[in-house]
C-alpha cells in the first residue's frame, strides 16, 4: 500500500508485463500472463499490483475497442479498491463512476473479448460505492 509498505523493487513485474505487447489481438492479450495475473491480484486484494499488470494490456489495445474500455474499467476498479483501503471515500466514488462508464462502454462484448467477468467488476464497484457513501455520511454527522 502506497505510503505504508515498501515499494516493489524496480522492474519486479517486468517479466510479466512483457507478455502484453502492442500488435497482439485482444484474445492473445486476454490469454497473456499480464492480464491473467493482474486479474488474480485484483480478486485477492493486491490492487496496486493488479493495476501495474493491467496497464500494459490497456496500452497494447488499439483505441476505441470495447476490450480496451473493459480493461480500463478493471484498472479503475483496482484504483478504487486501493483508495477504499486507504480510507479515501471521495476518490472511491469518483473512480467507481469512471469504472462504470468504461464498463458500460465495453458492454458484454468487451468483457467477452477479454474473457473477463464484467458482472463481478460492476458488483465490486457498487459495493465500494455503498461503503464510501456511508463513510461520507458518517463524517458529515
Amino acid at each position: 500500500m502506497p505510503g505504508q509498505n515498501a515499494r516493489h523493487p524496480e522492474g519486479a513485474f517486468e517479466d510479466v508485463t512483457r507478455t502484453a505487447r502492442p500488435g497482439m489481438t485482444p484474445a492473445a492479450l486476454a490469454a497473456s500472463e499480464a492480464w491473467r495475473t493482474g486479474w488474480r491480484y485484483l480478486e485477492t486484494g493486491y490492487f496496486w499490483e493488479a493495476h501495474e499488470l493491467f496497464e500494459p494490456v490497456w496500452r497494447a489495445l488499439p483505441p476505441n475497442l470495447r476490450a480496451r474500455a473493459f480493461v480500463q474499467g478493471a484498472i479503475q476498479i483496482a484504483n478504487a479498491a486501493l483508495k477504499a483501503r486507504m480510507g479515501r471515500p471521495r476518490a472511491v466514488l469518483r473512480l467507481c463512476d469512471l469504472a462504470q462508464a468504461h464498463l458500460d462502454a465495453a458492454g458484454v462484448l468487451g468483457a467477452a473479448a477479454m474473457q473477463g467477468d464484467r458482472d463481478w467488476l460492476v458488483s465490486k464497484g457498487v459495493r465500494m460505492r455503498a461503503v464510501a457513501t456511508r463513510a461520507l455520511e458518517e463524517d458529515a454527522k
